[in-house]
């Protein structure tokens, strides 16, 4: 995890970055970063489970994730006048799903699931049930679907997908969906047109069940799922730079 305190009037504007499923702070560290640059403080948090040992995820439950989003969204309202949430891809579930209860400024969900591959999925008792005997699911072939190669060997994560986990990511997703029409606040969804793990016909799904008045798509290429360390990331950077000043400057 990690905190940089801003600077200037910028610095009363708190960003809580939040990675993804299987994921570790890390992934977000740049974007955290270039931000903090422009000013604004960062927080980016470790989600319950995660960077530690996978039988830690295990145990695991998504109420977990999202107190652990709730933790750091009071350690930056304690220091700033308003938060933003930013997630990458279950991180972008999480944004979403806690903006209905915490008062934020507005979410960029990244690479965002909007559901689970219905191709893929059992009934959720025989999952829970399934997952005692077989509890991990190898990832694809290492490094498949990224583009820059050199950014995927600095990259940390679990090595494989733990079962009882995936039944609560997909409980997350229902949770999700419940709340995406009562959003009020500015939404930047993003997402890359060459992500393999997330199919891209998710981004209109959740944008088409937003009723905020101000939200946002803005594709990339050129970049697999993990967006925020990809080539393409300067110019999300910019682009989320951009959107977090216009809705602060509007305010």
């Amino acid at each position: 995890p990690f905190f940089f305190p801003g600077h200037g009037q910028r610095g009363r504007v708190g960003c809580l970055v939040i990675h993804g499923f299987t994921g570790t702070p890390k992934e977000m560290r740049w974007l955290g970063e270039f931000l903090n640059r422009q000013g604004y403080t960062i927080c980016g948090i470790r989600l319950a489970g995660h960077a530690t040992r996978m039988e830690d995820m295990v145990r695991s439950r998504y109420t977990d994730w999202l107190l652990s989003v709730e933790d750091g969204y009071h350690l930056l309202r304690a220091c700033t006048d308003q938060v933003f949430l930013l997630g990458l891809s279950m991180g972008g579930v999480l944004a979403l799903t806690s903006a209905a209860y915490l008062s934020v400024s507005g979410v960029v969900a990244m690479s965002t699931p909007y559901q689970m591959p219905k191709d893929t999925w059992l009934p959720l008792p025989i999952v829970r049930f399934l997952s005692r005997f077989h509890p991990y699911l190898p990832k694809e072939e290492p490094g498949s679907g990224w583009f820059d190669l050199e950014a995927y060997r600095q990259h940390v994560a679990y090595p494989a997908d733990p079962v009882r986990s995936g039944v609560e990511l997909k409980l997350l997703l229902a949770e999700m969906q419940a709340v995406l029409p009562r959003l009020r606040v500015p939404v930047l969804l993003v997402h890359s047109r060459d992500d393999r793990s997330v199919p891209p016909a998710d981004m209109p799904k959740i944008y088409a069940c937003l009723n905020t008045r101000h939200k946002e798509m803005f594709w990339l290429e050129g970049a697999g799922h993990v967006v925020t360390e990809e080539p393409p990331r300067q110019r999300l950077f910019e682009a989320i730079a951009q959107f977090i000043e216009k809705i602060v400057g509007a305010g």
